[in-house]
């Protein structure tokens, strides 16, 4: 070894100085005189995609090609951690590109990443503004911006709040320091901060799933939320554009004769059969799906101890709830039904249907049911659910005993609620709307993960349709106008009730109230109304014990404003409002308060009698907002004594 180094010291003497030499000797680890293998850990990314909790699979081209990008700068900031530097060496960057390539046919067979997504050759291996190095990039910056970053990203970024609070950090240092955005395929300037939190602020590196969805936008859950979808959308396209073309004369067959006979009472008849065989196939589907546990009657009574006052933790118009404890010790809530005739046994089956064929951790999961008839008591129904300790959303917001929730709390909240919906409508087949969405419906555990529970109401969507026609059943103030006024229920339904109950958590107000002897109050409306005057961060309750930043809390109003707009198809999807809430996803602009026109009351529970949505039948009106300061004073006044609904 000694003799190796000597002569090696003597060639480069004999081409330079000996102080050249010595510093080229120091670069050799990184820069090499021919092509260099890849310095890249690509093993790193590939294992990172093996152990996710489903299969990567992405189906547009965007969408490749932003993970690609994303899995690139991941890449370079594990490199970073381990060397120093930003990018290898530039002549290893052919083996780096081939190296990638090679990774992403893995899961993408013959999907070429330069090709496709027009990355240029420096983005494996280009810097940015002559920076190469950590220590040229903290020379770059204040030292107060360094400490913020390692104050705001130094922890765990799984949770939602803290990596809001460091990437908002960074995106500051990012501008101040390297201007507007520039095309990533140049040099990713704007990437920097970001590949170097992860080397070096995070206390648990790159290659934690965390900083990998944190920083890097790489949450393998989110990629495949809307792939089946996406898929089936796909398919059935295809499936239309055939059937169209080969079915041509027969459809116009078909439309003559049913023409000639005047068979429209017949198609009528046809459309509901086929709604009803939806719902059908639907419970088939499910029940088998499912392995639900049957309680014996006696096991019940005494989990309950007989049903004793004592164990009741909660009443509604469907029957009490009661905490129990069964026979392996566990503790459960059981829902017994007050309405024992044999008659409700349908609707009772399909509740529970309902719940056991969904896992969530945003849905109250169920452990079993029992039906018995007992002599003098008549048909007994019970379903037992999970026991969820720390109460309802209702209770932590309008339990004047409760302390006040923090805005990471509630942003928390807001985002679970939102997954969970997401779930129901676009995570199961058939999609299922729950149709009670509201603040007493939402549970909390311990750590304040909400649950949405009481299925009671939920409807099948049969594959298809666009809407379902239904009686309406719901909660005054949390019922979307169209499902009130007209019985028509879809998913944009339960985006209403999600809006009001985002409304809620954000203001500290309940969703209706009753004015001094002129009406009925909607949060929505006054809420509307705040952020029409371009006060939306008065929606706010700023009485919580911690603010978020206003930007953040200021997005918030806008979904919840959105969601719970009158007209349906102004509202956005349960997956677009996940989008909305946990990540930069762009917010359309609000449409104005529609021309109401001929709008009748219906009856309670599912009317709305405030002004907002009434008009004359002589002509149109919008949306009434005339008193925006009295309806504010009016929803404090009523705020603490309106009673649980």
């Amino acid at each position: 070894m000694p003799l190796f180094f000597f002569l090696y010291l003597g060639l480069c003497l004999s081409f330079t100085s000996f102080g050249s030499c010595v510093a080229r000797s120091h670069e050799i680890p990184h820069r090499k005189l021919s092509n260099a293998p890849c310095p890249l850990d690509i093993d790193a990314f590939r294992k990172i995609i093996r152990e996710a909790d489903q299969p990567l699979l992405l189906l547009d081209v965007q969408t490749e090609c932003q993970f690609m990008l994303e899995g690139i700068r991941l890449l370079r900031s594990e490199y970073l951690r381990t060397t120093g530097y930003f990018s290898p060496p530039s002549n290893a960057s052919e083996a780096c590109w081939h190296a990638y390539e090679s990774l992403s046919n893995e899961w993408l067979p013959g999907f070429g990443v330069r090709s496709t997504c027009g990355f240029k050759a420096s983005l494996m291996t280009g810097g940015c503004m002559n920076i190469t190095t950590r220590s040229q990039f903290e020379s770059l910056i204040s030292q107060s911006e360094l400490q913020g970053i390692q104050d705001s990203c130094n922890q765990s970024l799984e949770n939602n709040s803290t990596c809001d609070s460091c990437k908002q950090r960074l995106w500051r240092v990012s501008a101040s320091n390297f201007g507007r955005p520039v095309d990533g395929n140049e040099s990713d300037c704007n990437s920097y901060p970001f590949m170097f939190a992860a080397a070096f602020a995070s206390r648990y590196g790159p290659t934690n799933l965390g900083t990998v969805k944190c920083l890097f936008s790489l949450d393998f859950n989110a990629f495949n939320v809307n792939t089946k979808r996406i898929k089936h959308t796909k398919v059935m396209h295809r499936a239309v554009l055939v059937g169209c073309v080969s079915g041509f004369f027969v459809a116009v067959l078909v439309v003559w004769v049913l023409w000639r006979r005047h068979k429209k009472y017949r198609g009528r008849k046809r459309n509901m059969e086929s709604t009803d065989m939806g719902f059908a196939s639907a419970m088939e589907i499910i029940g088998e799906n499912t392995s639900l546990v049957k309680f014996p009657f006696e096991e019940i009574k005494k989990a309950t101890k007989n049903f004793s006052r004592e164990n009741i933790i909660g009443m509604g118009g469907y029957g009490n709830v009661y905490k129990g404890i069964l026979a392996d010790g566990s503790e459960v809530a059981l829902k017994r039904f007050k309405n024992f005739s044999a008659g409700g046994d349908e609707a009772f089956a399909h509740e529970v249907e309902v719940i056991a064929s969904i896992r969530h951790v945003n849905l109250v999961t169920v452990r079993g049911y029992c039906t018995v008839a007992v002599p003098l008591q008549g048909h007994q129904r019970i379903i037992v659910c999970e026991l969820v300790h720390n109460g309802s959303l209702y209770d932590h917001l309008f339990d004047s005993r409760m302390k006040k929730l923090s805005w990471p709390i509630r942003q928390k909240i807001a985002s679970g609620i939102a997954r969970g919906l997401a779930y129901l409508h676009y995570g199961v087949e058939p999609a299922i709307i729950h149709r009670d969405v509201k603040a007493s419906n939402i549970l909390l555990d311990q750590t304040f993960e909400p649950k949405l529970a009481d299925f009671g109401f939920a409807k099948f969507t049969p594959e298809g349709f666009t809407h379902l026609s239904t009686r309406v059943a719901g909660t005054l103030g949390y019922v979307a106008p169209e499902y009130a006024m007209y019985g028509q229920l879809s998913e944009r339904s339960d985006v209403y009730s999600f809006g009001v109950v985002l409304l809620e958590l954000l203001s500290g107000k309940k969703a209706v109230a009753e004015a001094d002897g002129t009406g009925t109050l909607l949060l929505a409306d006054w809420a509307w109304s705040q952020v029409r005057e371009g006060n939306p961060l008065d929606v706010v309750d700023e009485s919580m014990p911690e603010l978020g930043f206003a930007e953040v809390m200021e997005r918030h109003v806008l979904v919840a404003v959105l969601c719970s707009h009158p007209v349906a198809y102004a509202r956005p999807t349960m997956d677009q409002v996940v989008k909305m809430l946990e990540s930069d996803f762009p917010l359309p602009s609000i449409p104005d308060c529609p021309l109401v026109d001929e709008m009748v009351k219906i009856d309670q529970p599912a009317s709305f009698s405030g002004s907002s949505y009434i008009s004359s039948p002589e002509g149109q009106q919008p949306c009434s907002y005339e008193s925006d300061h009295s309806i504010l004073s009016d929803l404090e006044k009523v705020g603490s004594s309106q009673k649980h609904m």
